[in-house]
């Protein structure tokens, strides 16, 4: 039954990265002109939301976000949620109107079509590189001074086994956001791994749920690791919270 299935998935894989590639194309005119300033970024945010949606449906995916305690316009947090797929990043830019910056990997910028935005419109780490974590680290500092929200996936990175839960969560996240005192908002991501793990013959159309958590609060928290060791425990655990498999 299995080998009647692989042809369809390949090609519904493929179509993945046609629906990826092909509006940003078409949007190629906008992205450019709302990706030159910083100023222009909430235009050039709408947009990727656009094309998050055209991926997610174009998919087959359906949506489901479960909203535990609403994000305010207007207002920076710390979005964290577990990281198990290449649709993460198009489910977390539809589960916040407001907009955020993400702290991603240096290597996703060397894709065609795809880097060149990714790059204009994120901070980019080389996890290996310790100048490269303290520059990001800088910049994400500098946009949360202005009033932008952040978006870090704690675990570092897609765990390379896939039957773990929920990897180790990495300081940076917890860090920022005692420093600048805002609040850590954990996501669930339930169904992405299932439904789009980054193995190419596995997965399938269907529902995706995600469950924005109660906000963690970091006041009155110091950079002691104390604090930050509870804040990474209080924040995994609600994530985990609602994993499945």
């Amino acid at each position: 039954m299995r080998f009647i299935k692989i042809p369809f998935i390949i090609v519904w894989r493929l179509w993945f990265y046609l629906l990826v590639i092909v509006p940003i194309l078409l949007l190629f005119p906008a992205l450019l002109a709302t990706t030159t300033k910083e100023k222009h970024y909430k235009y050039a945010y709408r947009i990727a939301r656009f094309w998050a949606k055209i991926i997610l449906f174009g998919m087959g995916f359906i949506p489901n976000v479960k909203v535990q305690q609403a994000l305010e316009p207007g207002k920076s947090y710390m979005l964290t949620a577990n990281h198990t797929s290449m649709i993460d990043i198009m489910m977390m830019l539809y589960v916040s109107k407001s907009p955020f910056v993400f702290i991603g990997k240096k290597e996703l910028s060397k894709l065609p079509v795809f880097g060149f935005f990714y790059k204009r419109m994120c901070i980019l780490v080389d996890r290996k590189s310790p100048q490269s974590r303290r520059d990001a680290f800088v910049e994400a500092q500098r946009r949360l001074s202005r009033g932008t929200s952040i978006c870090i996936f704690p675990e570092g990175g897609v765990p390379d086994d896939v039957s773990l839960k929920l990897d180790e969560f990495k300081d940076g996240a917890f860090r920022l956001a005692i420093e600048h005192q805002i609040p850590i908002v954990p996501i669930s991501f339930i169904d992405n791994k299932k439904n789009f793990r980054y193995q190419f013959l596995t997965g399938s159309p269907g529902v995706l749920r995600a469950v924005i958590h109660p906000f963690i609060s970091t006041e009155d928290l110091s950079l002691n690791l104390a604090h930050k060791k509870r804040l990474k425990a209080e924040t995994r655990a609600a994530i985990a919270s609602c994993l499945e498999w």
